[in-house]
C-alpha cells in the first residue's frame, strides 16, 4: 500500500497544495514553521480521521477560512482508493472512500494502516495513563474493528453511569437497581476489552523487547507491564467495593478506563530513572513494534511517518530506523527534516527510490 497523490485545501498553513509521491521514500525539508509536519499530519488525518498533533478539529482549518479538504489517492492491493477528509465550521467532519461517505468515522479506522514516530511521542512517558491507554487502543483498533466498537459502547455507558451518580447527589437519592443495569453492561464490555488488551500485550511485548535490543545495542532489562485492577478481580466486584467512593466523587473510579501501561527500566519507571537515550530508544522500539504488529495483523505494509527525527535522535538511532527501509518488504516512508543535505545523504545510503520536497523555496 502507498500514497500516490495528496491534495490540501485550507489545511493548517496551506491554502492549496498538491504533491505526487514516490512509492518508497519522500522527504520534506525546509525551515521550522514552513509546514513540513503539517503535510505528515494531513497523511495521518487520512488514515485516522483526525490530527495527530491537534485534536481540536476546527483548529486545523487555515486561519481566516471556514473549511479544509484533504484528498489522498492510494494504491492498495492493486486497487486505486481515493480518500477525502473534509470539515466545515459548524458541521460534522466527513470522510469519503471512493466518493461514498462513511456513516461512522470509526468504520474507516484500519483501512489505511499507518505509524508515526514524532518528538511528541515523549508524551507517552511524561503524561498520564490516558495517553498510554490511547496508544494500546489505537494499535488494537487498526486491526480489530470489533474492539473499537466495544470501546465506544463502553465509554457511552460509562458517561451515562457518571451522569446517574451526579443525579443521585443533586437529588439526594440513590437507586441501586438502576445503577446495576449500567454496572452489568460495563462489566460485559469492559471484560471483553480487558481480555483483548491482555492478548494483544502477550504478542506485542516480545516484539517490543526485540526492537529495543536491536536499537540500544545491549540487553538492558526493560519491560512493559499492564496495570489493571481486573487482573485480580471482576469489574462487578470492583463496582460493589467502590460504590461509596463513586457516590462521593460522582464518577466511576474503577474500570478499564483507569488501566495503565507501566514503562520500566529494571524495576523502576523509565520516566524517573531512564537516561534521555534510554527513553528515546524505548519510544522508538515501542513505535517500531507497533509497525511490525500492525503489518502482521493487516498483512500489508503500514505507511511510516518520521517527523523531525534527525534533530531529536543521535545518528545511530536514525541510521537504524532508516536501514529498516532498505528492504523490499518494507513500505512507504515519509520524513521531515530541516536540513536537505543531511537528509539526502542518509537516504542515498539506502539504495531505494526517493523524492525530495523543499518547502518554502
Amino acid at each position: 500500500m502507498f500514497l500516490k497523490k495528496l491534495s490540501l485545501i485550507n489545511y493548517k498553513n496551506f491554502s492549496s497544495e498538491n504533491f505526487e509521491f514516490d512509492n518508497k521514500i519522500n522527504c520534506f525539508v525546509g525551515q521550522n514553521g514552513i509546514g513540513k509536519t503539517n503535510v505528515l499530519d494531513a497523511i495521518y488525518h487520512l488514515s485516522f480521521g483526525k490530527s495527530y498533533f491537534n485534536p481540536i478539529a476546527t483548529q486545523n482549518i487555515k486561519h481566516g477560512e471556514d473549511f479544509f479538504v484533504i484528498e489522498g489517492n492510494f494504491e492498495k492491493n492493486d486497487r486505486e482508493e481515493k480518500i477525502v477528509c473534509s470539515l466545515k465550521k459548524g458541521a460534522k467532519k466527513i470522510i469519503k472512500k471512493n466518493s461514498k461517505a462513511y456513516d461512522k468515522l470509526s468504520d474507516h479506522i484500519g483501512f489505511l494502516p499507518l505509524v508515526i514516530i514524532s518528538p511528541s511521542d515523549r508524551d507517552l512517558i511524561t503524561e498520564g495513563s490516558d495517553t498510554r491507554r490511547k496508544f494500546i487502543d489505537g494499535v488494537i483498533s487498526q486491526s480489530d474493528k470489533g474492539y473499537l466498537q466495544t470501546l465506544l459502547k463502553y465509554n457511552k455507558i460509562l458517561s451515562q453511569r457518571n451522569s446517574l451518580l451526579k443525579y443521585f447527589t443533586a437529588n439526594q437519592t440513590f437507586d441501586k437497581t438502576t445503577l446495576s443495569v449500567y454496572n452489568e453492561q460495563l462489566d460485559g464490555y469492559g471484560t471483553e476489552i480487558f481480555n483483548k488488551r491482555v492478548a494483544f500485550l502477550e504478542t506485542f511485548i516480545p516484539i517490543f523487547k526485540e526492537q529495543y535490543k536491536v536499537i540500544s545495542g545491549d540487553s538492558e532489562n526493560i519491560s512493559l507491564v499492564y496495570d489493571s485492577k481486573l487482573l485480580n478481580d471482576s469489574l462487578l466486584n470492583l463496582f460493589d467495593k467502590n460504590i461509596d467512593k463513586d457516590r462521593a466523587l460522582q464518577y466511576t473510579s474503577v474500570g478499564i478506563h483507569k488501566d495503565d501501561l507501566n514503562f520500566n527500566l529494571g524495576e523502576y519507571p523509565i520516566k524517573k530513572f531512564g537516561s534521555q537515550g534510554q527513553q528515546k530508544s524505548f519510544l522508538i522500539a515501542l513505535k517500531l513494534a507497533q509497525f511490525h504488529f500492525i503489518k502482521a495483523q493487516a498483512n500489508t505494509n503500514p505507511i511510516l511517518l518520521l517527523d523531525d527525527i534527525f534533530d531529536k535522535l543521535d545518528e545511530n538511532r536514525v541510521s537504524h530506523i532508516i536501514s529498516l527501509v532498505n528492504d523490499e518488504n518494507f513500505g512507504q516512508l515519509f520524513i521531515s527534516d530541516t536540513h536537505a543535505d543531511r537528509t539526502e545523504a542518509v537516504i542515498k545510503t539506502i539504495h531505494q527510490s526517493y523524492k525530495m520536497f523543499k518547502l518554502g523555496s
